[in-house]
């Protein structure tokens, strides 16, 4: 019997992986269990295996005192030197109990016992197994289905693939094999719990190592990973040789080493991408296949990076659903801010505005009174350039303001724009009006409008007297002196018909 016990002990512990001073230990514990059990005392009950013979002893253990107060713990030195001759006081004897009289209950509990010790051992080796192996690919197959979450069968214990940690577009069948990675190691009350992912940047880099011989001896090192699983991924990766292109390296030859692994990512898009120690250089590639066409540091505490592009690379810059920019933060650790070179520049326009000037006040406007300007001042409506772009909706939400003051503000800003549009030639006919006042002139538009008339009419009437005095020049002296009696001439002409009329009458 004694050897078939140390033979079931060493083979439970070859199967179970267990060491087998723990099953000893184990097995000790049960028959002290049991005694206790049995004997139903409080004595300091010990128990010991003998692995060369097998026997399990079971003692209690007293100290030896010259008078006895408590029996459980103490004994006298005559009771001790009947059991041991070499008892002294201050001394411990040990008192053996006999094993076989423990019957068959105290026998299944030893038994649970050992099972709940062998089941505690076994869980440990487990835990610290796969404890020290996070990050590790492992193939695996699909076991169980336990609602969303799959149960894959890793050897020695199971593992859960969580449905977060599963790709969006993947989908496994029952006894189907799969390449997971180990991301937690759980302890719970039922084990162990190993936790396993599809979705983790961590596969893609494990894969780019199995499949690509320069990240595997160091050549080139994988910076890092930004990752949507099932949709796309971008990895930086460095060469430390300069000979040794790392992004040709992970690749292949015509694309073999990366086709490799999105079968495995079961169609996944991969960008590998260049690291740069330079923020800028590597934003810049991050964000490929856009092509950029500056990038600058907006704040560099923060790590804030403001990207501009053509107008036609804007939407491939950002990708769908903005992935291709959130993929390249991630990347890089800094927020990027897209922007196209038409938003870029009516971006500095509007600086530039502001800079110039901050726009008219509400104040230049007549016709608004000093209570309604406060009004629209407090809920940020300063300038003129602001009120007109209010819509009388918006400008009926401020309290105090009804529809007629609305028109009235609209007829204000109205004849403002009217009065800015007209300010030259009205200002031009204010400083006429101005200097033809003190002479008498009534009516400041009329006054102009009568002078522009007057020296219009006088340069034709100086170039027809031009002409006249041209013409009768050429006849002489005495033609000229006659050429200016001619109005009396004419006057004199336009009297004489009638006088001759009545010349002839009176005859």
């Amino acid at each position: 019997m004694a050897s078939l016990l140390v033979q079931t002990i060493d083979q439970l512990s070859r199967e179970k992986g267990i060491e087998p001073q723990i099953i000893i230990s184990a097995v000790e514990d049960a028959i002290l269990v049991a005694a206790r059990k049995f004997y139903k005392s409080n004595e300091d009950l010990h128990s010991e295996l003998n692995k060369e013979s097998g026997l399990i002893v079971v003692w209690a253990l007293k100290k030896v005192v010259e008078n006895v107060l408590n029996p459980v713990k103490e004994i006298s030195l005559d009771d001790a030197r009947k059991i041991d001759k070499s008892a002294a006081l201050e001394s411990e004897v040990r008192i053996i109990k006999p094993t076989d009289v423990l019957g068959r209950i105290a026998a299944q509990t030893a038994k649970q016992v050992i099972f709940q010790k062998v089941r505690e051992a076994e869980r440990e080796n487990v835990y610290a197994e796969y404890n020290g192996r996070v990050g590790e690919v492992v193939n695996c197959v699909v076991k169980r289905t336990e609602g969303p979450d799959l149960i894959v069968d890793l050897g020695k214990t199971e593992g859960r693939l969580p449905r977060r940690e599963q790709s969006k577009l993947e989908s496994f069948q029952i006894g189907e094999r799969i390449r997971v990675v180990i991301v937690q190691v759980e302890k719970s009350s039922k084990g162990p719990q190993v936790i396993v992912s599809r979705a983790s940047p961590i596969l893609v880099s494990r894969l780019f190592e199995t499949e690509v011989p320069e990240i595997y001896d160091g050549t080139v090192v994988i910076r890092n990973v930004a990752r949507e699983a099932g949709e796309r991924s971008k990895i930086a990766v460095l060469s430390k040789d300069r000979d040794v292109d790392c992004v040709g390296a992970c690749v292949g030859m015509k694309g073999m080493r990366v086709q490799s692994i999105i079968r495995e990512l079961r169609g996944e898009k991969i960008d590998i991408i260049e690291y740069n120690e330079d923020p800028i250089n590597f934003a810049a590639n991050a964000l490929s296949p856009a092509k950029i066409n500056r990038v600058g540091i907006v704040d560099a505490a923060e790590k804030q990076l403001e990207v501009i592009v053509d107008d036609t690379q804007l939407s491939l810059a950002i990708g769908k659903k903005g992935q291709n920019v959130r993929l390249a933060s991630k990347l890089l650790g800094w927020k990027i801010d897209i922007k196209s070179e038409e938003e870029k520049r009516q971006e500095v326009e509007t600086q530039m505005e502001q800079l110039v000037g901050g726009g008219t006040p509400i104040s230049e406007i007549t016709g608004i009174g000093a209570k309604t300007a406060e009004k629209l001042i407090e809920h940020g409506i300063s300038t003129v350039e602001k009120l007109g772009e209010m819509t009388p909706e918006q400008l009926q939400e401020i309290p105090g303001i009804g529809p007629k003051m609305v028109e009235k503000i609209r007829l204000a800003v109205n004849n403002y724009y009217t009065q800015l549009e007209e300010g030259p030639e009205t200002e031009v006919a204010a400083e006429v009006a101005a200097d033809a006042a003190p002479q008498g002139i009534e009516g400041s538009a009329e006054s102009v409008e009568t002078a522009s008339a007057e020296e219009e009419a006088a340069p034709k009437t100086s170039q027809a007297a031009t002409e006249d005095t041209t013409e009768e020049a050429t006849e002489g002296a005495s033609a000229s002196s006659e050429t200016a009696e001619a109005p009396d001439a004419a006057e004199a002409e336009s009297s004489s018909p009638k006088s001759s009329d009545d010349e002839v009458e009176n005859e």
